[in-house]
Order: structure tokens, then C-alpha cells, then sequence
């Protein structure tokens, strides 16, 4: 009963969020005012500092929140933010990424595209908005880790959707993308899924968003990448 309650209270949190998120899209729709206060605030990089941009939606959002550890005494800036498509991120990829100065970013996107928060989106379209955020980067000489999208075989707020297959074929396109343009590619799929392409029960509570154990087991995957990626 209390793993029930717990996950309905997850799932109500991250609706919450998104529905809000999304409900200011008239007046803000890159979301550009998330963080331009934090940006402002933010120090100058120090010199040999490897500062690392997160760039991405509600699963890199959360992780901070989720797992906070993780980000305590480094040089890590979360700039996910939920609910988020890749049309949303490259608009604001020179504020939240480029005029930060980090010596890398990584980004995890396109589930939200796949879902339709923004409208229907193609892979095609998903793609070339996400190529876009890695060529901004590498023109101002910052390193890319890209990531694969986690599994999901549902998505709670938009039930109709079936997106697991797309998401496995959006995989494909990134992995052969980094390979040919020789980027860090960091695949957390194969750990993450299961037998009905899904995130496996034990790394979530909704089916989308890892809980703690599942951000547990990522943060490992994402050092390793991080350390080749600087090296």
C-alpha cells in the first residue's frame, strides 16, 4: 500500500510540473525566465574548471531533486527542465548552455517530442533540432556527451501514445550519429529496459521518471562518459 501511495504522489508531482510547465508556453514558451536568474548569479568559471552543463527535460531535471548527492562539490549546473521537447532546448541553448562557458554538456532529449508535447513531431524533426544543440556547442569548442532516451513504453499524460519503438529507432539515429562525428555517446538504455521495452519497476515509480535507484544506477555511466569526454 505504501509503494502505491508512493508512486500515485510521484505521478501527481510530475504532472503537476509538466501541466505547469506547459500552461506557460503562451507566455514563455522556451521558458527562457527559468533560469535567467541563476545564469546572472553565476560565477565566472575558474581557470582549469571543467564546468558541466545538463541540458535536457524532466528526467534531468529531477535528478537534482531526486538525487541531489550527485551535484554536491562539482562543477555540474542542472538546466533540465520538464516537459520539454528539442525545439524548446535549442532556443534556449545559448542562455542555458553556451553562455555558461562549460568545458561540456550533456544532453538527454527528445522523449517530450515523441510524446507531442509540443505538437506532432517526426524523427526527422527530433533529430535535426538535436544535431543543431551539438553543432552550437562544438562551434564555441564545448564537448558533447550525447545521450540515448530512456525507455518508456507509456507515457502517463499522454496514454494514447505508443513510444517505444520510436524511441528505440531515435536511439539508433543518435548512436550512428556520435559514432560518424566522433562524440561520447553514453547508452543507458540497455540497462534500464525491459522485457516490454519499458524502464524496468525497479528504476521508477511512473514508468518515465527514475526514482532514486534508477538515477543511482545512471551516475556511474554518466562519470565513465564524463571522464572520457574531458580526457
Amino acid at each position: 500500500m505504501t509503494e502505491k501511495i508512493g508512486r500515485f504522489v510521484y505521478k501527481s508531482i510530475a504532472f503537476i510540473i509538466i501541466s505547469t510547465t506547459i500552461s506557460t508556453m503562451n507566455q514563455d514558451w522556451p521558458y527562457l525566465n527559468k533560469y535567467r536568474q541563476e545564469n546572472a548569479e553565476l560565477p565566472i568559471a575558474e581557470s582549469g574548471e571543467n564546468r558541466i552543463v545538463f541540458m535536457g527535460d524532466s528526467i534531468t531535471e529531477f535528478w537534482s531533486t531526486v538525487q541531489p548527492d550527485f551535484f554536491l562539490e562539482k562543477p555540474y549546473i542542472n538546466r533540465g527542465i520538464s516537459g520539454q521537447t528539442t525545439p524548446q532546448m535549442l532556443v534556449r541553448f545559448r542562455a542555458d548552455v553556451i553562455d555558461l562557458k562549460p568545458s561540456l554538456v550533456v544532453i538527454l532529449a527528445g522523449g517530450n517530442d515523441i510524446a507531442g508535447n509540443t505538437g506532432p513531431s517526426t524523427l526527422q524533426m527530433i533529430q535535426n533540432n538535436i544535431f543543431s544543440m551539438v553543432e552550437l556547442a562544438q562551434a564555441h569548442q564545448i564537448k558533447v556527451i550525447l545521450c540515448s532516451v530512456l525507455p518508456a513504453n507509456h507515457f502517463h499524460w499522454k496514454p494514447k501514445e505508443k513510444p517505444a519503438d520510436n524511441i528505440v529507432a531515435l536511439n539508433e539515429i543518435l548512436s550512428q550519429y556520435a559514432e560518424v562525428n566522433n562524440i561520447q555517446y553514453l547508452d543507458y538504455y540497455p540497462a534500464m529496459v525491459n522485457e516490454h521495452k519499458g524502464l524496468k519497476v525497479d528504476y521508477t515509480d511512473d514508468g518515465v521518471h527514475p526514482n532514486k535507484a534508477g538515477y543511482q544506477l545512471m551516475a556511474p555511466l554518466l562519470e565513465k562518459t564524463i571522464a572520457l569526454a574531458l580526457k
